[in-house]
């Protein structure tokens, strides 16, 4: 399939995981790639592989904390390649704490990169979506639409995505801009192997969580990703679409 033939997508979380996975898929299917993520040495081999493919590529550094930084990521994509087609936010983080062990510093973190930095990109990036008449696909997780014991700061974050991904897809609609979120699951990426548990949880209550399968891997979550961001999904907007093994059914 070449469903990305002259579009231009921008990618965050592009070092690793499913924001790699991503970027690869797109790319496969002729999509000139930004990749954007703070993890510069991941950044390097991501460029090498898409090189490798012959895609056209560009790697941007950037720091999620950062306003400047976030915003610098749509301007340096698009004076590279001229447009914007497709935007796809997958840079986040993940803990897990007790609700009353949560710091607010820690608490503010989480939103600040699973959410603030996502709601300056798409203030970036929209204009020159509204010229391609092009969408978005912001990542957000099935906990986002569950109670998630322990994951209450990460589950709360998330929710505002998909929550924001709905307001946006009726507000840029009249634009010809589709907003999608993604759901998944568990997925086998190191941010979901290498965040720890705090001690003397309920089991019972982390087990709620589990999925009917086993768990995703990044690449799957990237074909979903590509579907919602092609033309075949042109009747597609405001959705969170759950990839979860059944976590929620």
């Amino acid at each position: 399939m070449r469903r990305f033939d002259n579009k231009v997508c921008l990618v965050t979380g592009a070092a690793s995981g499913i924001g790699r996975a991503t970027a690869l898929r797109l790319a496969s299917e002729g999509a000139s790639i930004a990749a954007g993520d703070i993890n510069e040495a991941g950044l390097q081999s991501l460029a090498v592989e898409l090189a490798r493919m012959g895609a056209p590529c560009m790697v941007i550094p950037f720091n999620a904390l950062e306003e400047a930084s976030n915003r610098a990521l749509v301007h340096r994509a698009v004076e590279q390649f001229g447009r914007l087609d497709v935007l796809c936010n997958i840079a986040g983080a993940c803990r897990a704490d007790h609700f009353l062990d949560i710091g607010l510093g820690d608490w503010e973190r989480m939103f600040s990169i699973n959410v603030t930095s996502l709601v300056a990109i798409c203030q970036e990036a929209l204009p020159h979506l509204c010229e391609s008449r092009g969408n978005i696909v912001n990542m957000s997780s099935a906990s986002a639409l569950c109670g998630a014991a322990y994951w209450s700061a990460y589950a709360a974050s998330k929710a505002a995505v998909a929550s924001l991904s709905k307001c946006l897809a009726v507000e840029f609609s009249g634009k010809g801009v589709r907003v999608n979120a993604v759901c998944p699951g568990g997925v086998n990426t190191t941010l979901a192997t290498t965040y720890s548990v705090p001690p003397d949880v309920d089991a019972a209550l982390v087990r709620r969580l589990f999925p009917l399968l086993p768990a995703a891997e990044p690449e799957e979550i990237a074909a979903a990703v590509a579907y919602l961001a092609s033309d075949e999904a042109r009747y597609v907007t405001g959705v969170a679409f759950s990839i979860d093994g059944g976590q929620m059914t």
